[in-house]
């Protein structure tokens, strides 16, 4: 994002990545920390982007050799074993972005042709926990037993997941026409029945991401953001995890942006891009949060590989830098369109 990042320096981050991932292939969030399969694939796609194709595919593949039987992966993993075993169903959908962002970039039918199992699998178990409704529990229970709320975050993003999975079968020929059927019906509940997710309203995330998804575009997603942008965003320093803390996040701060750019605000994202810039450090990596007005970094000293994957990914979407640049900011452009009732 040339004027406020350089190419160098974007290319500096992906780099902070790779040096950081496993001979395994997992991403974890900092050295000798838990890898969980969304910001693993969040990285993965940093690393795509920057050229490290070698180093993304390892990243797939270790999602591909950790995948259980019923299609999911447990929530957090050490690189010894599992961390947290619940079975998070918005981590288990984002393989369908990443491998949808890895066809788009580099158009190898191999490699997803490879993923295709693996994918399939992912939206399988992830379905199974849509309600009559239309939204989709959080987890299961490493038992199997469902989690009995929905979250607005999550829902969100596995709209987006769900629509890329959807543009893969497609792309390779297979029929699952149940899965655009599941995400019209989400996002209509995304749109129409706040009361369907569990209350937290403290968060972020849930202000910005149905718009980032693309469940909640136009005059709506102008409208949703511009509700709460006094709450959530601290003028020169970016956006707050909660809206009652000075807590502020490179990576919210990051996804907002590109929030702001899928109802065409250009503006707004690029000073939020701006203002994360403040959080960079020379190797290239860059503070997770961020308390003011002390100026306190949090956690202590964690510079985390997804805070680094987001800002490389809102650098391609601002920039047009490449193939999958539109993914989060123009989702009818990549992505089967969504029929909601009005």
């Amino acid at each position: 994002m040339e004027g406020v990042v350089t190419s160098a320096q974007v290319q500096e981050t992906v780099d902070a990545i790779a040096e950081w991932q496993l001979p395994s292939g997992m991403v974890p969030w900092y050295p000798g920390g838990h890898a969980d399969p969304w910001n693993h694939v969040e990285a993965a796609m940093a690393l795509a982007l920057g050229g490290r194709i070698a180093e993304a595919e390892r990243a797939y593949a270790w999602l591909v050799d950790l995948q259980r039987p019923d299609g999911s992966w447990h929530q957090y993993y050490l690189a010894n074993g599992v961390e947290q075993d619940k079975l998070d169903a918005n981590v288990i959908a984002y393989v369908a972005a990443g491998v949808w962002h890895h066809w788009l970039l580099t158009k190898d039918r191999g490699f997803v042709e490879a993923l295709w199992p693996v994918v399939d699998r992912a939206m399988g178990f992830v379905l199974d926990l849509q309600t009559e409704r239309g939204e989709i529990l959080w987890a299961r229970h490493a038992d199997g037993t469902p989690w009995s709320f929905a979250l607005l975050t999550g829902s969100s993003s596995i709209c987006h997941s769900l629509r890329c999975a959807a543009a893969l079968a497609a792309e390779l020929g297979h029929e699952r026409p149940g899965w655009m059927a599941a995400a019209s019906r989400l996002a209509h509940v995304i749109r129409t029945e706040p009361d369907a997710f569990a209350p937290k309203h403290r968060w972020a995330m849930d202000w910005y991401y149905p718009v980032l998804s693309g469940a909640v575009l136009g005059d709506a997603g102008r409208e949703r953001l511009a509700k709460r942008q006094a709450a959530f965003v601290m003028d020169g320093r970016g956006v707050r995890c909660v809206s009652d803390r000075p807590w502020v996040t490179a990576a919210e701060t990051c996804e907002c942006a590109m929030a702001y750019m899928a109802v065409g605000e250009r503006d707004t994202a690029l000073a939020l891009f701006g203002w994360a810039q403040q959080y960079r450090e020379p190797s290239g990596r860059y503070w997770t949060g961020t308390v003011f007005p002390e100026v306190v970094h949090y956690p202590g000293g964690e510079q985390s590989t997804y805070t680094a994957a987001s800002v490389v990914l809102a650098a391609d979407a601002l920039g047009a830098g490449s193939a999958a640049s539109a993914l989060f900011v123009d989702h009818d452009a990549l992505l089967p369109a969504l029929t909601v009732p009005a």
